[in-house]
């Protein structure tokens, strides 16, 4: 090899590899900040609500209780919380409940146009949202006489979700081998029990799935609760965190950020648990 061809290799190499550091950097830099834009909110979330003088910044905290004092000393604050409890889990029954009903019939009754139905169904709950729909809604409690009721809340906010818990389950459904059900058949078993007994048990990973999802669209709702709940002893969290507020319109942060700390603890718990449970899947089949 000639000098010549020689010094063009080295430098056709050189380029190279200074072409594929630049890369490496532009790739690292781009992570790098997603993760900052992620990982912002979370640090002041974790910083804000022990910070004595908490500010809309991420800073070192002034270490202080006093916050979760205030927070706990305000009735209103630990009640909604319970009202969140009761409309998330009631939620959560009903749409398990009533979904897996309905998407066990659609995975074994041949109906014709069942798929363009189960497509429509899930289309419309995503073009027509729930703020399109408040006015039908609202005069559909009136006339049911639902308005203040947590019930109604629970039964406007599960049919909300309830197209899209059917699509997910259904694919859980059309997974269960049916030769357990033929077996079960053979010894008697009815429809109900043998959803029970044989294609429940082995719809847990996604019924689970399906439950930590509905309690999280149930649990930060505001529009739904806000609009038919009137008793300010019924609201749920997410409509009482909008009233801590001076009366000059200035947000209270301490009372906010730790606010906002004890809301968001008992979703990620139960999603933690969840996963380690069962793990978060949304297609359907048996784990070999």
């Amino acid at each position: 090899m000639s000098p010549t061809t020689h010094a063009r290799s080295d430098h056709a190499i050189g380029t190279l590899a200074v072409k594929s550091f630049l890369a490496l950097t532009a790739k690292t830099l781009f992570i790098a900040l997603v993760l900052a834009f992620f990982a912002i909110p979370v640090l002041w979330l974790v910083f804000a609500p022990f910070d004595k003088h908490p500010r809309l910044s991420v800073k070192l905290p002034e270490f202080t209780l006093d916050n979760f004092a205030a927070l706990f000393s305000n009735p209103n604050a630990l009640a909604s919380l319970g009202n969140s409890v009761v409309l998330a889990l009631g939620t959560m029954v009903l749409v398990l409940v009533f979904g897996s009903l309905a998407s066990y019939s659609l995975s074994r009754v041949k109906i014709p146009g069942r798929e363009i139905l189960l497509y429509a169904l899930l289309l419309l709950s995503s073009i027509i949202t729930g703020t399109a729909a408040m006015v039908p809604t609202f005069l559909l409690m009136v006339k049911l006489q639902l308005i203040d009721s947590e019930l109604g809340v629970i039964l406007v906010m599960g049919a909300g979700i309830m197209p899209t818990v059917i699509f997910i389950l259904k694919d859980f459904m059309d997974s269960t081998p049916k030769s357990y059900e033929e077996s079960a058949r053979i010894y008697g078993a009815k429809p109900l029990r043998i959803l029970w007994d044989v294609v429940i048990p082995l719809a847990r990973p996604g019924l689970a799935t399906i439950a930590v999802w509905a309690i999280v669209q149930v649990w930060g709702n505001f529009l739904v609760p806000y609009i038919l709940l009137r008793s300010p002893g019924k609201s749920p969290a997410a409509v009482v965190m909008y009233t801590f507020y001076t009366e000059g319109g200035q947000p209270n942060l301490a009372l906010i950020s730790a606010f906002s700390l004890v809301f968001s603890l008992p979703v990620v718990a139960m999603y933690f648990f969840v996963n380690r449970r069962y793990g978060f899947r949304f297609h359907g089949g048996i784990k070999s």
